[in-house]
């Protein structure tokens, strides 16, 4: 081996070390910003699932007020109704609480009773075929099927997101930086902002009219 040849493997050899810190700092930054923005899709997921949701609950009184005034004596499916939406607007659920599985656990729950009790109520309306020729029930229902069908796609995104996060902090050399900067995996959801919150339907039974 020539002696320009000896010379230039040991100029490599003494750069190694300088070389292999660099390409190690530039690929910290690069999976530290990954996480970042993978964290950033979830919570953004999320914001637009729970969006959705606030939706569907604000329509929700109107529903079971236009039901009630053809089916006034369905009380306990209404009655089921609007206590599965006083529960939900009972819990206060944020981005910040998407490691937190209880919490996950309890909103997953109430928004599925809501789904049940809907879903029931909806069935019952099959037996009033005045209701269903009702403008108002008619506009209701295509406002509910429009957002269930959002809700939907706003879960699907909420839960690739979710997993996209977690294979990360999963993995080499994610795991690393999940591990230093507290960073957890997240509970997913075959699943408000800030919050689904507001005050509790007052629903009454009194008889009414139907116009």
């Amino acid at each position: 081996m020539s002696t320009q040849n000896t010379s230039s493997f040991r100029t490599i050899f003494a750069y190694l070390p300088f070389l292999l810190i660099v390409f190690g700092a530039a690929a910290s930054v690069l999976s530290y910003n990954k996480i970042q923005s993978n964290d950033e899709s979830v919570t953004s997921a999320f914001s637009e699932l729970l969006n959705q949701y606030q939706r569907r609950y604000e329509l929700v009184p109107n529903l079971v007020s236009t039901v009630k005034g053809y089916a006034g004596h369905e009380k306990e499916l209404l009655t089921e109704v609007a206590q599965a939406r006083a529960q939900v607007g009972k819990i206060k659920m944020s981005a910040g609480k998407l490691d937190d599985e209880a919490a996950m656990a309890s909103f997953q729950k109430a928004q599925g009773e809501l789904d049940s009790s809907l879903s029931r109520l909806i069935v019952v309306s099959e037996n009033y075929p005045d209701l269903k020729t009702n403008r108002l029930f008619g506009n209701l229902m295509t406002q509910l099927e429009g957002t269930d069908n959002k809700i939907a796609v706003a879960r699907g995104r909420y839960v690739k997101a979710v997993q996209i996060y977690n294979t990360q902090l999963r993995q080499f050399p994610g795991v690393i930086f999940a591990n230093y900067f507290n960073y957890k995996v997240k509970p997913n959801y075959s699943l408000n902002n800030d919050a689904v919150v507001t005050a509790a339907p007052i629903v009454s039974f009194n008889s009414t009219s139907a116009n």
